[in-house]
């Protein structure tokens, strides 16, 4: 089936209207008919080639909502109707230790939403910025939020599970002091997933401008990361954080303000890498610096319900498609409060 998609043919240009195809329906896989696509700055990374291996046409969008419009013969828990959200993963080899743990997205073989080998034409994913999507049942998720809130729910697929993963992972709430580096898609979200989980919140800017944005997300406390004289009255104190900034920095600033078998979560994937931080940082203190990519697929949905649960959605800006090019502008100068979601029903304009 021909859908319109928006991609790029090369890194060097923009975004614009084409034609992509999507397989006929299996037996095990669902066709949805995208309502929403939120905008991630993977994306943008992605279909400007800076980073590496970016096959073009490049579609990309992994911040999918929308309803079930088909379903295949051996297909028992969705049903044509339903609404449903698909994020990072569409793929996986289904069987080893990884997948059996509900832990699809540490997969050595595990199938991006797009620019990932695939028999589809034109033999590599094609993302969420389109207007249909075909993906085997495994990866197709329950949206349990009302419907007039399918938008804010986009960015959940990506932002949300992403920060969700490493606060459910270090067990975050009560008791419990945590850091969210960043007030952005990624941070705010983070910000509401720890303050409903029971946790004290800290948020960290560089941007006074945010102090009260912060609080209102459901920070208890708001530092300006370069006043050292805020940073230092919180040495040695935080159980865990979680840097959610895609640029390189210093992490040695978040690492000192662990306490001992405190953990910095590192979930921003900068263009290039962050400056090597002090080993004895981490020596002292027994201190840990790790990563966490997205999530599997049942703790997605969890996430998903327990968002729906505390009325959680993310704050969006919906635009057209028209506007894909000029919003990825605004994305880079901090433009937006605090995620782009396309309205797919304009792609065929």
């Amino acid at each position: 089936m021909i859908v319109k998609a928006y991609g790029a043919h090369s890194g060097e240009q923009p975004l614009q209207s084409m034609d992509i195809s999507r397989r006929e329906v299996g037996a095990h896989d669902v066709r949805i008919d995208i309502a929403y696509c939120g905008i991630c700055h993977s994306d943008l990374h992605q279909v400007r080639g800076e980073w590496p291996g970016t096959h073009y046409p490049c579609v990309p969008g992994h911040e999918i909502v929308g309803r079930v419009s088909s379903v295949g013969v051996h297909v028992e828990h969705l049903k044509a109707g339903d609404l449903v959200g698909v994020g990072c993963i569409v793929d996986s080899c289904k069987q080893c230790d990884d997948c059996d743990a509900g832990l699809e997205n540490y997969c050595d073989a595990m199938t991006g939403t797009y620019n990932f080998p695939s028999t589809d034409a034109p033999g590599w994913t094609l993302g969420g910025y389109s207007e249909q999507v075909v993906v085997h049942e495994r990866y197709v998720l329950k949206v349990r939020h009302p419907e007039d809130q399918l938008a804010s729910v986009a960015p959940l697929l990506c932002a949300g599970i992403t920060t969700y993963s490493p606060l459910r992972h270090w067990n975050a709430g009560p008791g419990k002091k945590i850091g969210i580096v960043g007030i952005g898609g990624l941070g705010h979200m983070g910000i509401k997933l720890a303050h409903a989980m029971g946790a004290h919140v800290v948020a960290f800017t560089t941007s006074e401008s945010k102090r009260e944005d912060a609080r209102a997300l459901g920070a208890d406390e708001v530092v300006l990361s370069s006043s050292a004289e805020e940073m230092a009255a919180h040495a040695k104190s935080f159980d865990l954080i979680i840097n959610t900034v895609a640029a390189p920095h210093d992490l040695n600033a978040f690492l000192v303000l662990l306490k001992r078998d405190g953990n910095l979560t590192l979930v921003g994937a900068p263009a290039s890498p962050h400056p090597s931080p002090e080993v004895f940082n981490l020596i002292f203190k027994r201190r840990s610096l790790n990563g966490s990519m997205i999530g599997g697929i049942p703790e997605t949905q969890e996430m998903l319900d327990f968002c729906a649960e505390h009325g959680i959605v993310s704050d969006i800006e919906v635009i057209r498609a028209d506007q894909i090019n000029s919003s990825f502008e605004r994305m880079l100068k901090g433009d937006v409060k605090y995620r782009f979601v396309i309205d797919s029903s304009t792609l065929a304009d």
